[in-house]
């Protein structure tokens, strides 16, 4: 089963009150299992349109660079991210940014999704990818 679980996490507001719109920069360090095993470094944007947490119909931008292995090859990555999130969890969508591949990973092309449910502690992710 291919999923990654959230190891820190660390959001501050950029701009805005609690009670109004605003936006935040969340950074996090996650970690891999599966297809893709290691550990990461990821920024998002993070907009809230008012009180709460329900972020329902906004993507977050995000840049996330991945060390450790896909398939068995080693080296690290860059994904580019665009993910949900709203009082049921999170789904989203990424892309490998091209040229960011090293090492055994030098030319790795490849998109993803990732899905989880709010409260649980894995999230899911597919990756279709070639080098």
């Amino acid at each position: 089963m291919n999923t990654f679980s959230t190891k820190t996490w660390d959001e501050s507001v950029v701009s805005g009150a609690e009670d109004q719109p605003r936006y935040a920069h969340a950074h996090a360090v996650m970690t891999y299992t599966g297809l893709i095993e290691g550990e990461s470094s990821v920024d998002y944007l993070l907009y809230y349109s008012g009180p709460g947490y329900d972020g329902a119909g906004y993507a977050a931008p995000g840049f996330e660079r991945i060390e450790g292995s896909v398939d068995g090859r080693k080296g690290s990555f860059v994904i580019r991210h665009e993910v949900g999130f709203d009082n049921t969890g999170i789904n989203g969508t990424f892309t490998v940014v091209d040229g960011s591949g090293t090492g055994e990973l030098t030319g790795l092309r490849g998109t993803g999704t990732i899905a989880g449910a709010k409260g649980e502690c894995a999230v899911h992710y597919t990756f279709e990818h070639s080098i």
